[in-house]
């Protein structure tokens, strides 16, 4: 089995330096490294700093970089972009701040997939676990348990009347898919605002094929957003979910998110930090808000929309294409 990876970045850090490192030290050998930069220049001047065509050079597998501008980064145009260009079995995808755990991330995810499967409930895709980062905040550290427990799962279609939205969550963050289910589907949707990932799954999953859940597969990824960034990234991804519904219209998220935040104040109780049920309810009305904007985007003028996203380029790009 061939895994190639492949990696978008935009202005990476000593982060990605760190990420590279740890694919270097993968027990199962990669097959290429496929980075997708945007804005050459940015590249260029973080390079003087920390040196990645150095690193790149003296990894044991060959590595290749695509610049392309800003204007022409996609979520999902851009990651289908090197998976199709890819002559492996899997393409793992991950972002330049997701670093590997241990070194058998990638063998634990080629280990889900079984090529000589191609029937119905065969694994299409499969996701890490993700871990909080030693700055993570309370809050966001529960979230990462909530969203990545320590049990994998497989899931498929039979598991929506128990799992309801959950069913098709995946992230691009660390996610493996195998390419000749890749292209039967189609692969990602393009141009698309947010949710490429979660998209495809669903497709997958209504197609008779699965999605798993490798509890033992692990990365580090946190952040810390700040309540602006959680009302622009919830605006987004009910942007994305308006855009699907056929996939979301009769599968609520409303009750999945109400249900994290009980878990989340029961949790700040049971560690004895009550009082960060106030950071929580204004974080979660910061969420809400911003799915609500989301939901009812079409009545929404071309600037409102523009303040609201995350995504701006995507605006630009399809409105320019209207």
């Amino acid at each position: 089995m061939k895994v190639d990876v492949i990696v978008p970045t935009y202005r990476p850090d000593e982060t990605f330096c760190l990420l590279l490192h740890k694919l270097q030290e993968q027990t199962f050998l990669i097959h290429r490294l496929f980075i997708i930069n945007t804005d050459e220049r940015l590249w260029r001047d973080a390079d003087q700093n920390y040196a990645f065509t150095r690193i790149l050079d003296g990894l044991p597998f060959p590595a290749e970089i695509c610049h392309i501008a800003r204007e022409e980064f996609d979520h999902g145009g851009t990651r289908k972009r090197g998976a199709l260009q890819s002559q492996a079995d899997i393409v793992l995808f991950l972002t330049q701040d997701a670093v590997p755990a241990d070194a058998v991330l990638v063998e634990r995810l080629a280990a889900c997939f079984d090529l000589s499967d191609s029937g119905e409930g065969a694994v299409a895709a499969a996701y890490a676990r993700q871990l909080p980062r030693g700055d993570c905040s309370v809050i966001e550290r529960f979230t990462r348990q909530f969203n990545y427990p320590d049990e994998s799962k497989k899931k498929c279609i039979d598991d929506i009347g128990t799992l309801g939205i959950k069913t098709f969550f995946c992230s691009d963050v660390c996610a493996a898919y195998r390419l000749d289910i890749y292209r039967e589907l189609g692969g990602f949707e393009e141009p698309v605002i947010f949710n490429e990932d979660m998209l495809y799954a669903a497709k997958a999953i209504m197609r008779g094929y699965a999605v798993y859940y490798a509890a033992g597969a692990r990365v580090i990824h946190s952040h810390n957003y700040t309540m602006a960034q959680q009302f622009h990234r919830n605006f987004d991804l009910a942007v994305s979910q308006q855009q699907h519904p056929e996939i979301f219209e009769k599968i609520s998220s409303e009750s999945e998110g109400m249900r994290l935040v009980r878990r989340t104040a029961k949790h700040l109780c049971a560690v004895k930090k009550p009082w960060l049920i106030v950071s929580l309810v204004l974080q979660s009305a910061a969420k809400y808000a911003g799915y609500a904007m989301g939901k009812r985007y079409r009545k929404l003028s071309r600037k409102r929309i523009l303040k609201y996203t995350m995504s701006r380029d995507y605006w630009h790009r399809v409105w320019n294409e209207d």
